[in-house]
């Protein structure tokens, strides 16, 4: 939490100028909020600054995850930048601050999500869901939405302090490099 109060605060003039970018660039609001499924699941609401036009159709890919290309047509010219550079992902700092997510852990998922995993995928159940995660710098959205569970719940079974520290480590270079934000198939 004291992390993200500072985060929150180095930031906030780079928040400032993407609302602004977000609202000059295309109509509807400039956070983006959904409910989202939490540690022992609870829902919360999650935000994001919005990245496709307004009231954009869901499209969803064969194993049910949120389909995302880089030739999307309902990402703005401006939610495309902050897609690669993951700077749509700021506002969620607020969340951690309110105690709803972590820096590190499991993508938090719809409220849907649960109904669907395995027994040991269950496990992400018992972490914070996190902005980063293991999941996140092991394919992000390049790998199947099973794969990327299955490697949440190992994060949560395994969970040391050391092993965020890895995953911070590992995710400044992921988000330089813009590797793994879209997956590139709808199958």
């Amino acid at each position: 939490m004291v992390l993200s109060a500072v985060l929150l605060l180095l930031t906030s003039p780079v928040l400032v100028l993407v609302a602004i970018m977000v609202k000059a660039t295309s109509k509807g609001p400039v956070i983006f909020r959904q409910m989202r499924v939490g540690k022992d699941g609870n829902n919360f609401m999650m935000f994001k600054f919005r990245t496709m036009v307004y009231n954009a159709p869901d499209i969803r890919n064969a194993d049910n995850s949120t389909f995302n290309s880089k030739n999307d047509a309902r990402v703005t010219r401006v939610g495309k930048v902050l897609r690669e550079t993951s700077c749509d992902e700021l506002p969620q700092l607020v969340n951690v601050l309110r105690g709803e997510m972590s820096i590190v852990g499991p993508r938090p998922e719809l409220p849907e999500g649960p109904a669907s995993y395995t027994q040991a995928q269950c496990a992400r159940l018992k972490v914070r869901p996190g902005i980063t995660g293991l999941a996140a710098v092991h394919g992000r959205n390049g790998v199947p939405v099973t794969v990327r569970r299955d490697r949440d719940a190992h994060y949560a079974e395994n969970w040391t302090l050391m092993l965020d520290l890895q995953i911070l480590a590992k995710t400044v270079p992921l988000v330089l490099q813009r590797r793994g934000i879209n997956r590139e198939s709808s199958g």
